[in-house]
């Protein structure tokens, strides 16, 4: 793959929210409404036990105060619920929503989250190892008939997975990953791959940091496609990415330098990271074209204290 060019077909640009909490019930309502009216795509909740609402009764409010927003988690962790009742949950509340869940799922990573439950840190890869047993069992759920399926960690036994979707097989599959291994298997599996920083340590930190460089993106997304291109699926897969620096301001500079400061790297790192956007609405416009073209990103996700201010940008790219 060039540096400069993305093998992936280019898509209209769509984007996302990603919120955790409100101090009412009110303010989540009001809060998922302007997502929507603002023209959002998504809206998205994380999955940990910090200070944030739980995922399916959150989720489930968004959908129910809103008419076409789509809601998922980013991303669901496997270990924290059985896929039979994930499958469970997330088919029924398509049917409530009339197909506009999207399942993000992932292997886990934060270690503070099995240490508050108690839970084993099993090494990565038998987290990983789980997870694609979790996502088999929770697409085979969603098909039509009885399903089962024996593996090392779950089995299944002629279970007819009931309600089903609306969304035929299944709603939309997101895997968001770091490593090589996560991001083939996105890219044979998934129908979104998000791109993210590689999390092997447990914690947001240097060494997660150290890997959304913008050379280190590239490498991500030429794992993504030599597996897709592999697999016959380069024109299946819509590439995503939630942006964590995100500014929109007249300061470029001023805002680039503080950010860098704050986390600990050269100003030169942000500048270049397809995880930052900062500038004014033009800038920003155009950075996200040239990363689309660049790297197949079309689906950005932003931060909930960036709802407004982003909403121009949103404004002028969304399905173009």
């Amino acid at each position: 793959m060039s540096d400069d060019t993305s093998p992936f077909p280019i898509r209209p640009f769509r984007f996302g929210v990603q919120t955790s909490i409100a101090p009412s019930g009110e303010a989540w309502v009001e809060t998922a409404r302007r997502i929507e009216g603002l023209g959002y795509s998504t809206a998205t909740i994380p999955d940990h036990f910090d200070a944030q609402f739980a995922p399916m009764p959150a989720l489930q409010a968004l959908l129910d105060a809103t008419t076409t927003l789509r809601a998922g988690a980013l991303v669901f962790d496997n270990d924290y619920k059985h896929p039979l009742v994930l499958a469970k949950e997330l088919a029924t509340m398509d049917v409530l929503s009339d197909g506009r869940v999207e399942i993000g799922l992932g292997a886990g990573w934060m270690r503070s989250d099995y240490d508050a439950a108690g839970m084993t840190y099993d090494r990565a890869g038998v987290r990983v190892d789980r997870f694609v047993e979790g996502l088999a069992v929770i697409k085979g759920l969603m098909g039509p008939g009885p399903f089962s399926f024996e593996g090392e960690h779950y089995a299944i036994r002629d279970h007819d997975g009931q309600p089903a979707p609306v969304q035929s097989p299944h709603p939309p599959v997101l895997i968001g990953g770091g490593g090589p291994r996560v991001l083939g298997i996105a890219a044979r599996e998934a129908d979104i791959v998000g791109v993210n920083g590689t999390l092997d340590a447990g914690v947001i930190g240097p060494e997660a940091i150290a890997t959304m460089t913008g050379p280190a993106v590239v490498d991500k997304v030429a794992v993504v496609a030599d597996a897709a291109r592999e697999a016959g699926r380069l024109d299946a897969i819509e590439m995503n990415i939630r942006a964590f620096f995100v500014s929109v301001t007249d300061d470029r500079d001023g805002q680039v330098a503080g950010i860098a400061e704050m986390i600990g790297v050269e100003p030169s790192m942000i500048e270049e990271s397809p995880f930052a956007l900062i500038g004014d609405v033009d800038s920003i416009v155009d950075d996200l074209v040239a990363r689309r073209e660049r790297f197949g990103f079309s689906y950005v996700i932003v931060g909930g204290d960036q709802i407004d201010a982003f909403a121009p940008v949103v404004d002028r790219l969304t399905g173009t």
